[in-house]
Formats: structure tokens, sequence, C-alpha cells
């Protein structure tokens, strides 16, 4: 297992490497540049030109990348062109944010698409079966935005049920350990702040853990179907194990491969969602920062949010690689 590790965590250096110049270039490429971006109205051929000279846009691209690659290195990523302020500062200001109500989505997806799918799968054919292909249809093709606004309208301003933004109420002055506000009140104790950071963390998890939770049901389903109708499967019944046993052992042990790895990829793309939810919920995580990074040309905050993208997917991905040779050991030999 050490060796597979090993292995696997070769294979990312030279991923990683590869993302940081397609994010370099592209970024590079886009029209205006940074010091358009800085300038603004004032921007003159001139005035770009010594700016670029004291940003140093002015050297050759490989010796601009090489810089910009030793600062990564060392987590230094400048300063945003908007606020003046470190870009590793607001990112940690930020992801806790987006961590807390990413962790709830796939709670929420996990937790629900993998029985529902199972359940689905051993129903084939019949009420639940049909209700559920619908119901993952339907979550598939709602658009985030649309489902946030109308979850919004029914639960908060219709019903009053949850708060409809935020991710605490007004005026609430709650200690902050981790960033991660429901856990805070739990380890400070302040039972009241982390209750009001539950309830207003609900309706964005839902909204962004629906087109997750939709895809592993369907996924789990059809990898069950597959996994039931196996040679295998129909030996374990006939020699009489217990139904339990098939289930668990045979059924589910072999029907998880596809399943983690569409948990891995959902995780990996929940930054592409969290931009919408986060909007629609004014959440102030990662995907606020990049919506008003790419709408205010911020190239150092979109550098450093975009590798920290794919340096996220990377990860999940040899976590997904790691899980694949615990529930199949063969897998540790490729």
């Amino acid at each position: 297992m050490l060796r597979f590790v090993v292995r696997r965590l070769i294979q990312v250096i030279p991923t990683l490497l590869l993302l940081s110049i397609l994010v370099f270039a592209w970024l590079r490429s886009l029209p205006g540049g940074p010091a358009g971006a800085l300038l603004g109205d004032k921007a003159t051929p001139e005035k770009i030109a010594e700016l670029n000279h004291i940003l140093g846009l002015d050297q050759p691209i490989w010796s601009q990348y090489l810089r910009f690659l030793g600062r990564a290195v060392t987590g230094n990523f400048g300063s945003s062109l908007i606020t003046g302020d470190s870009v590793l500062a607001e990112i940690g200001r930020a992801l806790p944010a987006t961590l807390e109500l990413s962790i709830a989505a796939m709670v929420i997806a996990v937790g629900l698409g993998v029985p529902l799918g199972y359940l689905a799968a051993t129903q084939r054919g019949r009420a639940l079966d049909s209700a559920t292909i619908v119901a993952t249809l339907i979550g598939v093709a709602v658009p985030v935005f649309f489902l946030g606004y109308l979850l919004k309208a029914l639960f908060a301003v219709k019903l009053g049920w949850l708060p409809p933004s935020g991710r605490e109420s007004i005026g609430l002055d709650a200690t902050r350990v981790t960033g991660l506000a429901v856990l805070d009140g739990l380890l400070t104790r302040e039972f009241d702040a982390s209750e009001d950071a539950f309830r207003h963390l609900i309706l964005p998890a839902v909204v962004l853990g629906t087109i997750p939770l939709a895809v592993i049901v369907r996924i789990t389903r059809a990898s069950v179907l597959d996994v039931l109708g196996a040679d295998f499967i129909r030996t374990a019944r006939a020699k009489g194990l217990a139904p339990h046993t098939v289930r668990g052992r045979h059924v589910l042990r072999n029907a998880l491969l596809p399943v983690s790895t569409t948990i891995g990829l959902q995780t990996g793309l929940l930054l592409g969602g969290a931009v919408l939810t986060e909007k629609v919920f004014v959440w102030g995580g990662l995907g606020t920062l990049l919506a008003d990074g790419i709408t205010r040309h911020d190239y150092p905050r979109l550098q450093a949010l975009l590798l920290l993208g794919a340096l996220v997917y990377v990860v999940v991905n040899l976590l997904v690689d790691v899980s694949y040779a615990i529930i199949d050991p063969r897998v540790r030999l490729s």
C-alpha cells in the first residue's frame, strides 16, 4: 500500500506542474492584462508600459513563469490588484466558509445518494425506482441559481423557517476557532451560535448538494445493477449465504469502485457550483472571491484560486485512487 501511495504522489507532481503552466499561460493571454485591469479608465499605452516594467511583465514569459512558480511554491501569490491585500490572506479568510459548505453538501449527497441508489437498484422497475430516476433527472436539469432562489422564496420568505442568506444572524458575535461556524459553536459551547449557523447552512448546502446527489444516485443504481447480475452473486446466493452478507461483502463492496470515482469527481467540481450558490446566498467564500476576481480582472487572485482548485481536484483523485486500493487490493498492483 505504501509503494502504491508513493507512486501516485510522484505522478501528482508533473500534473500540478502542467496545470500551473496552463493557468499561467491562459491568464497572460487574456486581453488587457494585469496593468490594464489595475489602471482601469486611466490606462494609456505609456502608463501600461510603465506599470508592466514595474511589475516585471515586460520580461520574457519563461522568466515570469519561473518567478511565479518560485513564489507559488513558498505560498506567495502576490497581492490582489483590487484590495491590495495578500491573496493568500484573502483565501485564508474565505476558505472556511466554502469548506463548511462543501462538506455539508457532500454529506447530503453521499449520505442520501448511496442508500437511495442501492434501494432503487433492488426495487428495479417498481414505483421507488421510477420515482428516483425522475427525481435525479430533475436534480441534474434544474440550474443551481434557479433552485437557490426557489428554495429561498419558499422556505425563507413564504414560510419563514430558515434565514435567506449569510452565515450567521446580524449582531451575533460568535467566537471563531476553526472558521467553520457550526463546529466553532460546538467547540466553544456557544450552542445558540452553532444552531444559528446550522440553520443558515441548510439551504445553500441542499442547493449545492443537489447535482452531486443526483449523479451519485444514478451511478450507484447502475453499479449495483451490474453487480447484482454478476455470476459470483448468484454463486454466493446458491451457497446459502445470508442476504446481509451478500449485500455487504459482495454487492456493495464491488459496486463502490465507480461510486467512489463519482464522489471524487463531484467533490472536485464543487467550487464551480459554489460560485453560483455563494452568490445567491451571500455566503462569502472562495466562490465569491473567484466571481469577483473574474469580474474585476484580478489576475493574482485568479491564479491562486485556479491553482488551488486544481490542487484540490488532484488531491481528491489521489484519495480516490487510495480508496480503490482499500476496496479492491488488486488495484495496488497496477
